[in-house]
């Protein structure tokens, strides 16, 4: 039986049930050909043309496995460069895209048997990244175009001066700020030495001077100290002696200070407090502002009015 024309309602009918991807086993790599079912496929197995395409495949299957190999890696890259670019994509997912295709070339007529040797074949040739988690592989394309490593070096320069201007930035800032604590730093000990009470500092061989008259000592007085005392050891008997009662003596003792009488303040400030709210407010009326016109005369008419009353 001959195979339907093209446009007739037997070739539209087959094209229908053909419609989408088949079952792997029923398809043949050297005819490139999709069979629906078990016994289409052994039909065509019995046919000349593939008895015909088998012979000569059978010459040199070395040279055809490597042409769908080679075949099969050119297609597969190109989706991925087309469809992800450098995106990383797991790898599962992408080849279920690239098998959409009804007439993409099978893994079964390449050298590579699974998909996982085939993801590591693409790592070990630098054509992709590949990187293995515990959802699976994962594949990033890598473009090798000099005017894509140029983009990509530009790239790199770019993000690399960034990076060193945002870092020559945050030293400038951490200057300033290191420069600023140690301003309030030293700011802060300024003021806690002056707050601080300085301590009495004087020599080891220094005596000590002693005052203790109330007034204010004059001018030809000396204060009293070891300087003086070894100087009128130096003078004569007669001239270190006092001649008569009448000489000032050396200490002037302050005389008593008066007591202050508490009860007397306390009794004044008791007669403050209880002053008569009449004299309060006969002081709060002479500090107040002036009467005006109209004021005067509202008081005139009140006091006529309560003299009246008063009258009747």
């Amino acid at each position: 039986m001959g195979r339907a024309e093209a446009g007739t309602p037997k070739a539209i009918s087959n094209a229908l049930k053909s419609k989408g991807l088949q079952r792997l086993r029923w398809y043949c790599s050297a005819c490139q050909k999709q069979m629906r079912d078990e016994n289409g496929f052994k039909c065509h197995t019995q046919s000349e043309g593939h008895i015909r395409r088998m012979t000569l495949i059978a010459e040199n299957p070395g040279k055809h496995i490597q042409d769908f190999s080679n075949q099969f890696l050119r297609d597969f890259v190109t989706l991925l460069r087309t469809a992800h670019g450098e995106k990383k994509v797991q790898f599962n997912k992408f080849y279920q895209e690239y098998i959409r295709d009804k007439q993409h070339v099978h893994m079964n007529a390449t050298r590579w048997h699974t998909l996982t040797e085939f993801c590591k074949f693409l790592g070990r040739q630098s054509i992709c990244r590949v990187e293995e988690t515990e959802k699976g592989f994962f594949i990033s394309y890598i473009d090798k175009n000099p005017e894509a490593l140029r983009r990509a070096e530009a790239n790199r320069k770019r993000e690399l001066q960034e990076k060193s201007d945002e870092e020559t930035h945050l030293r400038l800032l951490n200057e300033q700020i290191q420069r600023a604590k140690e301003a309030y730093t030293m700011q802060h000990a300024d003021e806690e030495n002056k707050s601080i009470s300085h301590e009495l500092q004087r020599p080891e061989n220094q005596g000590v001077q002693l005052q203790l008259s109330s007034s204010t000592p004059s001018t030809n007085e000396k204060p009293f100290s070891e300087n003086n005392l070894s100087d009128t050891s130096s003078l004569s008997p007669k001239l270190a002696a006092p001649t008569s009662s009448s000489s000032k003596p050396l200490f002037s003792v302050p005389s008593k200070p008066r007591s202050k009488n508490v009860f007397a303040t306390l009794d004044k400030s008791r007669k403050k407090t209880l002053e008569p709210s009449a004299n309060r407010k006969q002081k709060d009326a002479d500090t107040k502002r002036p009467r005006s016109a109209m004021e005067e005369i509202i008081i005139q008419e009140t006091a006529r009015e309560k003299r009246r009353h008063v009258s009747t």
